[in-house]
Parts: C-alpha cells; structure tokens; sequence
C-alpha cells in the first residue's frame, strides 16, 4: 500500500525486452539502494513494481523493474523511455504517517488532460476519465493521479479537475504536464468497496 506521497523523482535510464511481453525499466533514484530489498514494492508514476535489482552505476543510484504486458496496455509503462521523469514512493510501513490516502499502486485506467489552467504559483488540470471510472469519481472525494493523491475539485460527467499546490508542481513530475497527456488514475477504494457493495445481490 502507498499514500499518494510522493517522496523522490526518478528518471527511467534503460529499457530492455526480457521476453515477449516483458520489459525490464531500469530507474534512476535517490534511495540509497543498500535500503531497497529485493522483491520489494515501489509505486512509479502510481504502478505498483517489484525491485528485480538494484546498485550504484557511474555515481548514479538505481533499481530495476520488470513490467508485464497488461502493466503496459493499460498504463503508461508502455511509453516511457529513457529520460522519462517518474514519480516515486515507497511501500507503506507500519507507523509512517499517512498524509494522503490509501492507494494501491493499482492503475485503473488512463485519464487524460484536456484543459491546463496556470495560476500564481498553482496549476489547475482538467482531465477527462474513462467512462466505466467516471461515477467512481466525486467532488471532494480522492483520486491518485500518476501516483500523486489529489483531492477533485468538480465533477461533470467524465470530466473532473484537481488544483495543484506549489510544492506538488515542485516535486513532481505535474509542472511539465501539458493538454492532451495521458496519466495513470487510480480510483478511491473506499468508492470502489462502495459501488461493489450497492451491486450486491
């Protein structure tokens, strides 16, 4: 389990096929990796991936993932490349704080940005969710958004839009964001648990 807290920004520097459907993303970070265990979980840009290596290279700090073909299909796995900026936390320990909200690592589906509004300091986005999410989604209600907790702002239909605070556009990959990109949504799970309920015989 994460939070939503995003405590460090890596950038991919090697992409590799293992096998049919299999690719193996090596990520540059600032973790010490002599505290990353094998094995372990770390949520990049929202995906929940297991550390299948990790070392020091040329000065540089780094742990390996392997991304299957349904990670790749139905997040932006599929698309990144070296240089691409990624934001990461680590796995939920027992007694850390919980500052955002409870996320999975699970990726939903994509939502994409349809309209970036720049303010002093701040970043408002409006995205527009996939239609089987969209009555997941409520005002003041949680999303996870490229990994990053948000609360939603307004909701009309599919469409939904989120504020973005100085220090999020700062640590984050969200300050480089433009119209039309696509980023990986994970719905609230108490909504989900909620919806399930109510679909109950």
């Amino acid at each position: 389990m994460f939070t939503g807290i995003i405590n460090d920004l890596g950038e991919v520097l090697q992409v590799a096929e293992k096998a049919e459907g299999l690719r193996r993303l090596t990520i540059k970070c600032g973790y010490d990796p002599d505290t990353i265990a094998i094995g372990a979980s770390i949520a990049c840009s929202g995906i929940c991936l297991t550390v299948v290596a990790r070392g020091r290279a040329r000065r540089q700090r780094f742990f390996a993932v392997d991304a299957a073909a349904e990670t790749l299909r139905v997040t932006t796995a599929g698309t990144w490349k070296p240089g691409t900026m990624l934001n990461l936390e680590r796995a939920l320990r027992l007694g850390d704080e919980l500052g955002g909200h409870m996320v999975s690592g699970h990726v939903d589906g994509l939502a994409e940005i349809i309209a970036r509004e720049d303010l002093p300091d701040m970043a408002r986005l409006a995205l527009r969710a996939p239609k089987e999410l969209a009555h997941f989604i409520a005002a003041k209600g949680s999303v996870a958004l490229d990994g990053v907790s948000l609360t939603v702002n307004k909701v009309a239909g599919g469409r939904f839009s989120v504020l973005i605070i100085p220090h999020t556009l700062k640590v984050t990959t969200f300050g480089a964001l433009r119209v039309g990109a696509r980023m990986n949504l994970e719905v609230d799970l108490m909504a989900r648990y909620a919806a399930r309920l109510l679909q109950a015989p």
